[in-house]
């Protein structure tokens, strides 16, 4: 079965870098759309990143030219490099990948385990 598997959370202070990553595992599939989420404690999961599979990318207004969404198809990752981190980006950060299995007619939405990112002042 496909799994998504995140790494790359952690603490830091406000106005450094994290990179987090998102892979794949298995196979029996191809992937469209990938992007990335995050929830912050007592909020709503809100949306943060998205690259297509042509690589055309989009960002929420709060993150733009602050985050970088990349992926490598060889891998089957995707990446996002945050920098000048703020403490309200502090939340849980869940990668989303829409997968379509060679046995199924139809692409769905699969979604990373969360990785935590603490921004403190």
């Amino acid at each position: 079965q496909v799994q998504l598997v995140e790494s790359g959370g952690g603490l830091v202070q406000a106005g450094g870098s994290l990179r987090l990553s998102c892979a794949a595992s298995g196979s029996g599939f191809r992937i469209n759309d990938m992007a990335w989420y995050r929830q912050a404690p007592g909020k709503q999961r809100e949306y943060v990143a998205q690259i297509t599979s042509g690589g055309n990318t989009d960002y929420a207004d709060s993150v733009k030219g602050r985050f970088t969404i990349s992926r490598d198809n060889a891998k089957n990752m995707v990446y996002m490099q945050m920098n000048s981190l703020k403490p309200e980006d502090t939340a849980v950060y869940y990668c989303k990948f829409g997968i379509r299995r060679y046995s199924a007619g139809n692409y769905r939405d699969y979604w990373g385990q969360g990785t935590q990112v603490t921004v403190s002042s």
